[in-house]
């Protein structure tokens, strides 16, 4: 059932790369042009000519022994003899030993990877992101709190110095009365 539909996907999309490309346009027969079709005629086109000269069909045969020539690793097999290869080898023993150690490592370690925890990544991703911008919202509502704190202080330090400095002129006036009138201030 897939593969029918991701055919019929595919086949809706060539149908509608071939109108971008050829428009309305119709081969003789009366039917839209496809573009499957002339790549077809087009390759076998190709390979008649290439069939028919020899000198074609050579080449051909010696693009695979270019290919192979021009690869880095076949001048290293040519020019370095298998001795040479075992000395490369051994000098890199204790590095290649410790790879395998990691490699084996990382096999031990693979169930947990493919732990349910590890797969319930991105849901708890969604959800660790959703407690974050709680949490910002959460510390930007506790520093306007402080703020709001620290103003209420600033307030009640001010009101207590005004307070404090006006008990202090009471107690002089009232000092002040007392000693008009001879009495003797109480002592505390």
């Amino acid at each position: 059932m897939e593969k029918k539909t991701s055919s019929d996907d595919l086949e809706m999309r060539l149908q509608a790369l071939e109108t971008r490309i050829y428009g309305e346009r119709r081969n003789q027969s009366g039917k839209p042009v496809k573009c499957a079709e002339s790549l077809a005629r087009i390759q076998a086109g190709l390979t008649n000519t290439a069939n028919k000269r020899e000198r074609v069909k050579i080449l051909h045969k010696k693009i695979e022994d270019l290919i192979k020539y021009l690869d880095p690793q076949f001048t290293d097999h040519i020019t370095v003899p298998d001795a040479m290869k075992l000395e490369f080898i051994l000098a890199e023993e204790d590095f290649l030993l410790s790879q395998a150690s990691l490699l084996e490592q990382v096999s031990n370690l693979q169930p947990l990877l493919d732990s349910t925890y590890v797969r319930d990544v991105p849901e708890h991703t969604t959800k660790l992101q959703r407690l974050s911008q709680i949490h910002i919202k959460q510390q930007d509502q506790s520093e306007s709190q402080s703020l709001e704190v620290k103003k209420l202080f600033d307030e009640y330090n001010k009101m207590m110095f005004l307070l404090s400095k006006q008990f202090t002129q009471w107690e002089e006036t009232l000092h002040q009365l007392e000693e008009a009138r001879g009495l003797k201030p109480l002592e505390q």
